[in-house]
């Protein structure tokens, strides 16, 4: 199991988590959850109690990945399988991403 923090704008959101390649779940952090104010994550997402899971990484968070040739590079700059998204998400969107969303890797 790995998990990661997943920020807007530097505040945390929530947790990701993959359990294997085929089980991945998201929950939202209680302080952003109980913040009216806070928008969710993603309109997909939206914000609620129960934990999202999936056989597959959620798409908001697959597109924060590159694509096509800059993938490449990255997987084997960063020695990841190309298909082992999760673990390129976490390498790839801590800090420069398009857009509010980072995700950091829990230690």
């Amino acid at each position: 199991m790995k998990s990661a923090n997943v920020y807007r704008n530097g505040e945390l959101v929530g947790v990701l988590t993959r359990h294997d390649r085929h089980s991945y779940e998201f929950e939202y952090d209680g302080q952003w959850f109980n913040n009216p104010e806070k928008p969710p994550v993603s309109l997909t997402m939206p914000k609620t109690k129960k934990i999202y899971k999936a056989d597959h990484l959620f798409p908001f968070f697959f597109n924060l990945l590159s694509e096509g040739v800059n993938r490449k590079l990255q997987s084997r700059q960063l020695k990841i399988d190309e298909e082992n998204h999760f673990d390129l998400l976490v390498a790839t969107a801590q800090t420069d991403t398009i857009g509010a969303i980072t995700v950091k890797p829990n230690k």
